[in-house]
């Protein structure tokens, strides 16, 4: 079962992940947003609101980030499926 974090506000990607078997943790960008948590998950699902999106300029993430923007829930799930 792949882990997946996805940044606060992505409730229809949390739910449909959630659905397929995934085992998803919310994140806030300005919370949680260390490298430490983040390397716990398979992948991270981030808005793509901001241009530095985690928030961290020199962070080393070894997790695959998939930009959500412009994407359904199932194009997410693609992505994390190509990963």
């Amino acid at each position: 079962m792949k882990k997946v974090a996805v940044e606060k506000g992505l409730n229809p990607v949390k739910s449909f992940l959630n659905q397929q078997g995934y085992q998803v943790r919310e994140f806030d960008c300005n919370k949680k947003s260390n490298s430490n948590y983040l390397n716990n998950f398979d992948a991270i699902v981030v808005t793509g609101q901001s241009e530095n999106m985690l928030g961290m300029q020199d962070a080393t993430i070894s997790s695959s980030i998939i930009n959500a923007d412009g994407m359904t829930p199932q194009e997410v799930m693609q992505q994390l499926e190509q990963n």
